[in-house]
């Protein structure tokens, strides 16, 4: 029954993949002399990570002979898409405005506000994963600007390979 109302094909392993990449990404960006040279690092991680997402998500629908497009797969990327393409125009905005340290808490709140809307719609741990991105990005909002980097790599890395882990060894993968 749950199959059939739930999105199922969240690979646990594509999560670890993203967190990894997540973490090198961390140390590279930590490495850039100037702002634009980090955010250079954080977005093309950003996009390495949708592709990672994507690419395990289909190759696991397959695997199980799930559907990759239905209902419950649409009601998650209906509910992840809105912030997501809201922290991409807010991070243009901030970054103009010379706001880059809110970065990493607004990229924290809103990838979990999505994962928990998302989430909704999949297995049950993941919505939990969304509430401990949003916890992280509050504590990012109240932390030292100079730990956002740091922040970025336990939410992206850290969140990312231990709910993976979870994901991968109770739903297949």
């Amino acid at each position: 029954m749950e199959r059939s109302s739930a999105f199922t094909a969240v690979s646990g392993w594509g999560h670890v993949a993203m967190g990894v990449s997540a973490v090198a990404a961390a140390f590279l960006a930590a490495k850039q002399v100037s702002s634009f040279a980090w955010l250079r690092v954080w977005l093309g991680e950003g996009m390495l990570a949708l592709l990672a997402g994507l690419l395990s998500c289909s190759w696991k629908a397959n695997r199980v002979g799930l559907p990759l497009f239905s209902g419950p797969a649409r009601k998650v990327a209906l509910g992840l898409a809105p912030p997501i393409v809201a922290g991409a125009f807010l991070t243009f905005l901030l970054f103009r405005a010379g706001l880059g340290s809110a970065l990493p808490a607004t990229w924290l709140l809103l990838y979990g506000a999505g994962i928990i809307t998302g989430g909704a719609f999949s297995v049950r741990i993941v919505p939990i994963m969304g509430m401990c991105f949003m916890a992280l990005g509050g504590l990012a909002v109240l932390g030292p600007a100079s730990w956002g980097n740091w922040f970025l790599a336990a939410g992206f890395g850290g969140l990312h390979i231990v709910f993976g882990t979870w994901i991968a060894r109770r739903h297949g993968g």
